[in-house]
């Protein structure tokens, strides 16, 4: 399942709920991503145990316990400075 159709299905779950809820009714679908997959059991279980008020609370909270499975390439940007004390990846020439 995609991104939008994870945000769909939780759309149709009632609320207020918890995290524990919500990963026993959907827990087992798996969401595509870039670089492979993760189950919503997965992703739920980075936020904690949380109670989630609306929908759109729940879908915040799913997007942020996605991994780096969710994006492109990691440490990269061509806008953003390396954070100060830090040290990034070394440059690539393409």
């Amino acid at each position: 399942m995609t991104l939008k159709q994870a945000s769909q299905l939780l759309d149709s779950h009632q609320y207020p709920t918890d995290t524990k809820r919500l990963i026993a009714s959907h827990g087992d679908y798996t969401i595509d991503l870039p670089n492979g997959t993760e189950t919503l059991e997965e992703v739920f279980n980075r936020v904690g145990n949380e109670t989630y008020e609306s929908s759109q609370q729940a879908q915040e909270a799913m997007y942020n316990g996605l991994s780096s499975k969710a994006i492109g390439r990691r440490h990269y940007s061509d806008r953003d400075p390396t954070t100060m004390g830090t040290f990034g990846p070394d440059q690539i020439s393409f």
